[in-house]
Order: structure tokens, then sequence, then C-alpha cells
């Protein structure tokens, strides 16, 4: 494909996410939080569909990150080869990340198949941009959900990350602490033991966010449901 060629079908995807943009649903994701200043209003669903057409393309989803728009952008994560993606490329579009949405599917759809993965979730985690420490604790949650070939111990050595980051107040922050929290507690039984163990740890601390947090995840780390289907 040609520099033109790849101009030409950037542009007609940008054409194709403003005919698709909703002006309410745009409002709505404002009132979630999302950062709309450059937004359509266009579904995931859509953005999906839109993927599946387009296939896997690297130079395209760097042209539509490049693009600045807010759906062009979860797009790319979404068309970008994740065996392609390297430490250097994640680190340029974390910095950018604005918005926990962007962030929630830029990890769930490529980061996470990342083969340094683990080591990004630390090393972001320690970060004081807002977006990138949740990005460190997103991609916790979404490896410990998908990565099925990883040992119990890359897991364990998350927890003290977790207990250490868990007195940030800011809600985008401690949302995603509770969220990688409560995916290690649910992976299995010894995970499940280990990360109750962290639960009552963080909850010792003088920390309104680190209380929060705790009793938020033991809510669902010790309920009947997930003691069901992990003793199973």
């Amino acid at each position: 494909m040609t520099a033109s060629d790849l101009t030409i079908q950037c542009n007609q995807i940008l054409e194709q996410l403003k005919s698709l943009g909703n002006t309410d649903a745009a409002e709505g994701m404002a009132r979630y939080g999302i950062n709309t200043e450059h937004a359509y209003g266009v579904s995931i669903p859509n953005l999906r569909e839109i993927a599946g057409k387009t296939g896997k393309n690297r130079p395209l989803a760097e042209a539509l990150w490049s693009s600045g728009f807010h759906e062009a952008r979860i797009l790319a994560g979404m068309v970008y080869p994740p065996l392609e993606i390297t430490s250097r490329q994640m680190e340029e579009w974390v910095r950018d990340f604005n918005s926990w949405d962007l962030c929630d599917q830029c990890c769930n759809n490529l980061f996470r198949r990342a083969g340094d993965a683990h080591e990004e979730a630390v090393e972001w985690s320690s970060r004081d941009e807002e977006f990138v420490k949740r990005a460190g604790f997103v991609l916790m949650a979404c490896l410990a959900v998908h990565d099925k070939k990883a040992a119990d111990a890359e897991f364990l050595e998350f927890l003290p990350v977790i207990k250490r980051e868990s007195v940030d107040s800011r809600n985008f922050v401690k949302k995603a602490v509770n969220w990688a929290l409560r995916q290690i507690g649910k992976r299995n039984i010894r995970l499940n033991q280990a990360a109750i163990a962290m639960v009552h740890e963080i909850n010792e601390m003088n920390s309104a966010a680190a209380k929060w947090i705790a009793a938020d995840a033991i809510r669902e780390l010790e309920s009947e449901a997930v003691q069901k289907r992990l003793g199973k």
C-alpha cells in the first residue's frame, strides 16, 4: 500500500466514523467521564464491525492514532497486529491516553497481547500520570483474565504493587487498582487466598481510597458465587 492509498483509506474510515456519530451518545459518554473533545459518539460494536472488515494493518492503525479522534484511536488498537506491537509503540500511545475507555480498550484489545505486557504493567503502575497508572492496573486485570499460560507467581508479584498504589484517591486509578485485585483473586483458589490476604493488609492502611478498594474487593472475592466456582 502506497502512502497515498493509506491516506485515502484512513480518511474514508474517518468519514465513516463521522457518519456513524451520535450526538446523544457523545453526551452520554461525557456524563460517564469520557473525554469527548474529539469524539463522534460511535458505539464499540460499530467499531468492531469496521475492524473486522479492515483486518490487521499496522500502518493504518498508526495513521488512525495520529488523527487524534477518540474512536479512531480505539479502532487503531483493534487493527494493530498484536505480534508487531513494541514497547516503544506502547509507550508512545499510553502517553496519549486522555480517557478511561480509550485506556481500557487499548489495553484489552492490544497491549495485553504484547510479549512484555507483565513488565509494562508494573512499570506503568509506578508512574504519576493518571491514565498511564490506570493502564498499568487495567493491564494486570486483563492479563489475569486472558493470559491462561502465565504462572501464579507472575500475578503474586502484582499484589505488593496493588497495595502500594491503593492509597491513590483518583477515581480512575483506584477503580483500576480494585479491578486488578479482584481479577487476580478470581483466577484460581491459590490466588484467591493470596488476594484476600492482601485485601486485609490494604484495609489496615490509613487511606480512604485503600479502605474503599478493600471493602469492594472482599465482597466479590469471598462471595458464594466466586468461592463455588473456584472450588469446582
